[in-house]
């Protein structure tokens, strides 16, 4: 190998060496997304879910404004499973019941 070839070789290392960082970096700054496993469940003594009337069987709520049917699995709000723990808008960084209810349940447009 030549002495031009031999820095041609060492420059296209030092670019993909570079280029790996810097990937790595970036990969490495950004923030975890929470999967729905990760999530702790909302209590129902939750100031935000006792404010919200969040129950974790819709059967037993009490608020007047459920509808037998309504639970959080069918609410636009939920973005988990239909069955066992997910996702709530109303509720950042917590997991509430699929068959769970509150009073702000809206039901998701098909």
């Amino acid at each position: 190998m030549s002495g031009q070839e031999k820095i041609e070789s060492r420059r296209r290392f030092l670019k993909l060496a570079a280029g790996t960082a810097a990937a790595a970096a970036l990969v490495s700054g950004l923030p975890r997304v929470a999967r729905a496993d990760d999530l702790p469940h909302v209590s129902e003594a939750d100031p935000t879910a006792k404010a919200l009337q969040y129950v974790e069987d819709a059967s037993k709520a009490t608020a007047k404004n459920y509808k037998p049917g309504d639970t959080c699995a069918n609410c636009k709000f939920y973005s988990g499973a239909a069955t066992g723990y997910g996702p709530c808008d109303l509720f950042p960084g917590k997991a509430v019941s699929a068959k769970g209810w509150c009073i702000s349940h809206t039901t998701k447009q098909a």
